[in-house]
């Protein structure tokens, strides 16, 4: 990173103390010694050069311009301006940050040239005053603190709240936001008419700063997040083994709005882990059950996406070992809240607080820091050990899978992993599990308890169709909301194949 360089101007006796207490407190204190050089005009060597060439250079040369304003005007050459006025024009004229503090509140016993410079400072920009030195230190880092703010280089705010600089109006999907708004309004009741505009929408959740789209707004309803945060997205991995290995048997990048990631990230998980599968001895809708309760996996990796720290290069991690579900995210838990007090009851601190909101209302969270009890409680009811919580280069949730799953009452015909055997992989095998008569695409994520359309089509629903498993039954209109999706014979014999091979 480039250090910004700070011109304090030039040389007045009557400020030598607190000329040098600036140079010393600006390059030595922690913050923003990273961000900040700084010019003072003793500090150049013997030249061959016009002292006011010198520091006329100097004040081109910076970012921000530090005027000290006393009683003393300066020598004037040839009856024209000071150097402490040839500065500070020079830097008006340039376009500088200029930051200008005065001295004392009697005006009465300066130079009338120096009180004429002085009004002129305060027609085109804030002045502050100060007598001691501690004043004006606290003065000036005040001011480089919020210049820093203003120009992204560091954050007093949540990062979700900040205005994402490169994004407009534009790169948001008003669909997305549409479509929130009606699973809002059904999911928590939130209140605005279904007729809203985004306009609305956006401001209503605090969107907006400026005008501009925050950077929650780009993750939740942004068309390209990744274009202006890389890191959003989410990798996904399985692992046949204990440890990470290659080859890899599957990975997978998901991008896309937070809501996307999320969606996408379990489901990629819910096809790779056990499933069993029951009959239809109660119902048309055979019962499944997951080896690990889709809950627990969706909570996980929702607060992953949610409490992460979107400043960080890193991406949200989601590792599927033999034993266990690794979910690893760049943040760190608030300092109010240790790792022991996320197994009792404690209070929301969300990082992305914006961010959290919307998921919310959307009922992908909740606001009460229940989530990583809950998880506790459901992985208890499903005989699995309790999920572990650490903390070391990131935030690390451990989900352990189960060796053996307690089989209900005769209903569970096999086990159905997410290996490939034969021709078939193991999604598809899900598929043809839950397939009876003729069912519509939502009603087969519904049987399977998956959520994002998109990566369902990928790997179950196309594989399933060009292996000739399945067929539509309006084949001559694929996206006919009269389309519905049944077993030929080719799935018939397979499906009763694996039924036979169960039972043996």
């Amino acid at each position: 990173m480039t250090k910004k360089v700070i011109f304090i101007s030039s040389v007045q006796k009557e400020f030598s103390a607190e000329r040098e207490a600036l140079r010393q407190f600006l390059t030595k204190d922690p913050l923003l010694g990273r961000f900040f050089d700084v010019f003072l005009f003793e500090a150049v060597p013997a030249l061959d050069q016009p002292a006011d060439t010198v520091y006329i250079s100097e004040v081109d040369r910076a970012d921000i311009y530090v005027g000290l304003l006393g009683n003393d005007y300066g020598y004037a050459r040839d009856k024209n301006f000071s150097p402490v006025e040839r500065e500070f024009n020079r830097a008006s004229v340039t376009g500088k940050i200029r930051f200008v503090f005065i001295k004392g509140i009697d005006d009465s016993a300066r130079d009338p040239r120096m009180q004429s410079l002085i009004q002129k400072a305060g027609v085109e920009l804030v002045r502050r005053r100060f007598n001691t030195i501690p004043e004006l230190v606290g003065a000036v880092y005040a001011s480089c603190v919020k210049y820093l703010e203003e120009q992204q280089l560091i954050r007093t705010g949540p990062f979700d709240s900040s205005p994402c600089l490169k994004a407009g109006l534009e790169d948001l999907d008003d669909e997305k936001i549409m479509k929130f708004l009606l699973h809002a309004r059904r999911a928590r009741g939130m209140p605005l008419a279904e007729d809203s505009t985004s306009q609305e929408v956006l401001t209503h959740l605090n969107l907006l700063e400026h005008g501009k789209p925050t950077n929650a707004a780009v993750l939740l309803f942004g068309k390209q997040p990744q274009r202006f945060l890389i890191s959003s997205e989410v990798k996904c991995a399985h692992f046949h083994g204990l440890d990470v290995a290659k080859p890899i048997p599957s990975y997978q990048v998901y991008k896309g709005t937070a809501f996307d990631c999320v969606d996408q990230s379990v489901d990629f998980v819910m096809s790779k882990i056990n499933l069993w599968v029951g009959t239809r001895k109660d119902g048309p809708q055979v019962p499944v059950e997951y080896e690990i309760p889709r809950e627990v996996v969706a909570e996980g990796i929702v607060n992953a996406v949610a409490h992460r720290d979107y400043s960080s290069n890193g991406s949200v991690q989601v590792m599927l070992f033999a034993d266990r579900l690794e979910i690893w995210n760049p943040g760190a838990l608030p300092l109010s809240i240790t790792l022991a007090k996320l197994r009792q009851p404690h209070g929301s601190v969300p990082a992305n607080p914006l961010l959290a909101e919307a998921l919310y209302l959307t009922k992908y969270i909740e606001r009460m820091g229940t989530g990583t009890r809950d998880m506790i409680r459901r992985c208890r009811e499903a005989g699995l050990q309790e999920p572990e919580f650490s903390q070391t280069d990131g935030f690390v949730t451990t989900i352990w899978r189960s060796k053996v799953v307690s089989q209900s009452a005769g209903e569970v015909t096999g086990e159905v992993t997410g290996e490939v055997t034969g021709e078939v992989t193991g999604e598809v095998r899900r598929l043809l599990k839950v397939l009876a008569g003729e069912m519509k695409r939502t009603d087969l994520q519904k049987a399977l308890n998956l959520r994002h359309e998109d990566s369902f089509r990928e790997t179950y629903l196309v594989p399933a169709l060009e292996s000739k498993m399945i067929e539509m039954t309006v084949p001559s209109k694929p996206k006919s909301s009269k389309q519905r999706y049944r077993l030929t014979a080719k799935g018939l014999l397979y499906s009763s194949k694996e039924e036979n091979n169960n039972a043996l």
